[in-house]
């Protein structure tokens, strides 16, 4: 499956999901931009609007699990703080393939939402203050989608984390 069709399916899945649920959103095509700040500029919103997704594998003390973790992209994630939330002894990031895997996304382009199983949702609830809108590449480098924050809390239901340094 070549990387467009990968992700060309969650992009799909996401607008669907978002449409149905009755969402308050509008998409963007721009360059395909994976950075946090390039692609803030590009979509004309506050880097603070950003929704950075870190896919991260918890191990230790029985625990292995793997995190889809959500935060604004003006902060920066403490793996420990989110090891600590689900009873392990660490946490890291995964590895590409362990990320292509379980979001059917490459870097950079993964949205907020877990469409695996597998794959638990946290946010970071830093995310959400003073923000009425969020911004996310919509599971390709060239679209983003910029949701209303009541309505991605709504339909998403992360674990609220406070994992932020």
């Amino acid at each position: 499956m070549s990387e467009y069709e990968i992700n060309q399916d969650i992009y799909n899945q996401l607008v669907s999901l978002l449409t149905h649920e009755g969402a308050r959103f509008r998409i963007m095509e721009h360059e395909p931009v994976g950075k946090c700040e390039a692609v803030s500029a590009v979509r004309g919103t506050r880097l603070e609007q950003g929704a950075k997704a870190l896919v991260c594998k918890v191990k230790g003390n029985s625990v292995k699990r793997h995190v889809l973790a959500i935060l604004s992209a003006a902060q920066q994630a403490d793996l420990g703080k989110v090891a600590h939330h689900f009873g392990g002894l660490k946490a890291s990031l995964a590895s590409p393939m362990e990320v292509e895997t379980l979001t059917q996304c490459v870097f950079g382009a993964i949205p907020p939402f877990s469409f695996h199983p597998g794959l638990t949702l946290i946010a970071d609830p830093g995310l959400f203050f003073q923000q009425q809108e969020i911004a996310f590449n919509a599971g390709r480098l060239e679209k983003s989608i910029i949701l209303n924050t009541e309505d991605y809390l709504r339909i998403a239901r992360p674990q609220l984390v406070n994992f932020t340094r």
